[in-house]
């Protein structure tokens, strides 16, 4: 009878305690929202098979598709600096990528093929053109994979602070798939995902790791990010692929074959940055590489006038 007593005690407690953490899992995604920082006057939507896509367009010329870091953090709203400057000489597309942003993010386990055949699918059914290329961070190798598979929907290919070829190439190990299997248990995986991208992290990552300055990290920056990584049904999805190296794959064998003018673009705030575009180099000899000096992950942000000079200079 004490037994059954403790037992009828302990379930009645760790039901109090689930719903207090969804509680506190609403609270947390309610709030992060309540700013609409991301809102668009007229909202741009790719029905995709896969969930609905966000993006904007800008500009009346050759179509140039920028397309945002793969965080669960990340959307178009990188490239609110460029856009101005861009939209002169080009058709200027952003894209929020499934999992991301204003799209949808399905709960699935999203991986870099995913990606490809999305950003393939949209150039074909919404650009209709051979488009550039501007990718960004984790995202580089989309692209890459991308032209591989359909050399002729895109045109030149600039590559903003990508991965090492060996991180890039990073398999999911047991560790991964134990920790994807936490963060996908409902409650307890939303809590672990809302912590890892508190407003705290979100600040903290944009003035150590993705800006040199830390004073150039405006408020409006983080509330975009802070929103973005918690808007829509399922956004620990992809936090949990990123970070158990479900969304990578190795591109050294396409990166050989891409005949496509390619430039990678560097911040040189990166200790190892000149060697990391060295690898790509001494794969396809034809890349051109540049460093932007006093910049970190997000260049386009931190330094919009240099970077744009380097797309004028490499995209003629």
């Amino acid at each position: 009878m004490q037994t059954k007593n403790k037992l009828l005690t302990l379930l009645v407690l760790s039901a109090g305690a689930a719903a207090s953490i969804a509680a506190i899992n609403k609270f947390i995604k309610v709030t992060a929202i309540s700013k609409n920082i991301l809102a668009e006057p007229e909202a741009l939507c790719y029905k995709w098979r896969f969930g609905n896509i966000h993006y904007t367009k800008a500009g009346t010329s050759k179509p140039l598709l920028l397309i945002h870091n793969l965080n669960a953090a990340s959307s178009g709203y990188e490239w609110n600096q460029m856009i101005p400057l861009l939209q002169e000489k080009y058709t200027v597309y952003t894209i929020d990528l499934l999992g991301c942003g204003r799209s949808e993010k399905p709960n699935m386990t999203y991986t870099n093929y995913l990606y490809v055949q999305l950003i393939s699918d949209f150039i074909k059914s919404v650009i209709g053109h051979r488009t550039d290329i501007i990718a960004s961070g984790e995202s580089a190798s989309i692209p890459v994979m991308a032209c591989g598979t359909n050399p002729e929907l895109f045109d030149q290919i600039m590559l903003v602070n990508p991965l090492s070829l060996l991180n890039s190439s990073m398999m999911p190990g047991k560790t991964a798939k134990i920790y994807k299997f936490c963060l996908d248990l409902p409650i307890i995986g939303t809590l672990i995902y809302h912590i890892a991208s508190s407003r705290q992290n979100i600040t903290d990552k944009l003035s150590a790791n993705w800006f040199h300055n830390p004073y150039f990290v405006k408020a409006a920056q983080v509330d975009a990010c802070y929103e973005a990584a918690h808007l829509g049904t399922s956004p620990r999805a992809l936090y949990a692929s990123v970070k158990c190296n479900y969304t990578k794959c190795n591109i050294s064998n396409t990166l050989k074959k891409i005949d496509n003018s390619i430039y990678l673009v560097g911040g040189g705030d990166f200790e190892d940055m000149e060697e990391r575009l060295n690898e790509y180099k001494n794969l396809n000899p034809a890349i051109e590489t540049a460093i932007i000096p006093d910049a970190k992950a997000l260049p386009h942000a931190e330094t919009p006038t240099a970077f744009y000079k380097l797309v004028q200079t490499y995209f003629q």
